[in-house]
């Protein structure tokens, strides 16, 4: 897993910002738009590699508005059921941001990640994604995938796009918002501290 690749890799600058993709979140969150975070997730085959049930716009570190936010995941490998495609629960948004905590200790390599407290509502489907296609979501759907199981690598790239005033809450240690389209964004060495964004 890396996090931020957006800000030192070429390519995974020039992803965040398509403007196929820029137009879709666009659509969603209005025309002013930054990343947030984003984070690289390669699922290498016979490894394990869960990632527990959670949402993207709550945790330890930051909550996001979700009417001024959107999460996207971009397949870089095509993503199926056998290689450890996303899971959702569809229409779990509409139960706000839930508890959330961190997983067990398992030792597992990827180290901890937070998920939802207990077991969630409702009936998962798999959402698999062809690779160089995308998914916007809901910060506040509920959302796993499981280890790749498959022959190939299985890569993706998670992607936090905002609107000005969508961080309710974000720890100020964070790297600055990398805006990527609009206006009035302050400039990239004063933006994301605290809750100005």
């Amino acid at each position: 897993m890396v996090r931020n690749p957006h800000l030192e890799q070429d390519w995974a600058a020039a992803a965040v910002s398509s403007p196929l993709l820029l137009d879709a979140v666009r659509a969603v969150v209005g025309q002013s738009v930054a990343v947030e975070n984003s984070f690289l997730v390669m699922k290498w085959p016979g490894q394990e590699f869960e990632v527990p049930w959670h949402q993207d716009g709550i945790d330890g570190r930051i909550e996001l508005d979700p009417a001024k936010s959107v999460a996207a995941w971009l397949a870089l490998t095509d993503a199926t059921a056998t290689t450890g495609c996303l899971d959702v629960i569809v229409g779990s948004h509409r139960r706000g941001y839930l508890p959330y905590g961190p997983e067990a200790e398992t030792g597992r390599p990827r180290g901890r990640a937070d998920t939802v407290r207990g077991e969630p509502d409702g009936r998962p489907i798999s959402l698999p994604v062809r690779a160089g296609r995308a998914v916007l979501m809901d910060m506040r759907l509920l959302h796993r995938s499981g280890s790749n199981t498959g022959n190939g690598v299985r890569v993706g790239l998670n992607v936090r796009y905002v609107a000005p005033g969508a961080c309710l809450r974000r720890d100020p240690t964070c790297p600055s918002l990398f805006p990527v389209s609009g206006t009035g964004w302050p400039s990239r060495s004063a933006e994301g501290e605290g809750d100005s964004t």
